[in-house]
């Protein structure tokens, strides 16, 4: 039987309710050698089941994933606040650091200008010193050739007066 006609016509011929029940069964069994998956096909209700029970999942899914990026967003603000703290923390005793080593430096850079000041003036006093014993040199040989001079210019004055 490998039509609807002749399913038909075996039926119609079959002489009692026992041979139709035969004729119907041995249908059902080629039908279900020729199509061996028919017990596993899907209906459009069972479709449409599966379809809504998908969107409810999907549903489902896409709120946990709402959930969880919102969690992770609150995780990645928590995170980055801490970091901007560690990071201020870390400036400020970056500056607090500097400053220390500013102050120091400036320390040194002071007792460094006092000692070039005591160095300076210690050499200026020196030279001072120097010049005024430079100067009362000259003034004493000044003096040594001055005197003399003086009364060798009396002298010849006296003789040109005793002379005139």
């Amino acid at each position: 039987m490998s039509s609807v006609v002749e399913l038909y016509e075996a039926l119609a011929n079959a002489p009692d309710d026992r041979a139709r029940a035969r004729v119907i069964a041995e249908a059902f069994e080629r039908l279900e050698e020729r199509y061996p998956h028919l017990p596993d096909l899907a209906t459009q209700q069972h479709l449409r089941e599966t379809e809504l029970r998908l969107q409810r999942e999907i549903e489902q899914v896409r709120a946990n994933l709402t959930l969880q990026i919102e969690q992770l967003r609150g995780e990645v603000s928590t995170a980055i606040e801490q970091l901007r703290g560690d990071v201020k923390t870390e400036i400020e005793q970056f500056r607090g650091e500097v400053k220390t080593q500013i102050e120091q430096l400036r320390g040194e850079v002071k007792a460094e200008i006092e000692q070039l000041r005591g160095d300076v003036k210690a050499d200026i006093e020196q030279l001072r010193g120097e010049v005024k014993t430079d100067i009362e040199r000259s003034r004493n040989s000044l003096l040594a050739w001055l005197i003399p001079l003086m009364f060798a210019q009396v002298g010849a004055i006296a003789a040109l007066v005793k002379l005139l």
